[in-house]
């Protein structure tokens, strides 16, 4: 089943998103190569593609998991929440229904 996962980050996350990028997204990576990523992303701060030092406000990400608990423990594992990127996180089921 697909799962999303949001994630808000902490005041002032670009340094900690910048340090820590590169194990972050070879996770997502992962989930891609395994055929189990629907979409993955950052919020920006601003109204725009490239926030440059606005930085991000979180994350989202829809993937497949085998049950809610899986998604749960591949989030809290996430690099990000080592560095103290995120501040919480949320894990729902998702149901994809168009396109």
């Amino acid at each position: 089943m697909w799962y999303v996962v949001y994630s808000q980050d902490v005041e002032n996350s670009l340094p900690l998103r910048k340090k820590t990028r590169s194990a972050h997204l070879a996770r997502l990576q992962q989930l891609s190569d395994e055929g189990r990523l629907l979409v993955a992303g950052p919020c920006p701060a601003i109204d725009s593609t490239d926030p440059g030092e606005a930085g991000f406000t979180g994350s989202v990400v829809i993937a497949d998991f085998t049950s809610l608990e899986e998604a749960q423990a591949w989030a809290a594992a996430d690099p990000y929440m080592d560095a103290g990127v995120y501040e919480q996180v949320t894990v729902k089921p998702y149901l994809k229904v168009l396109p």
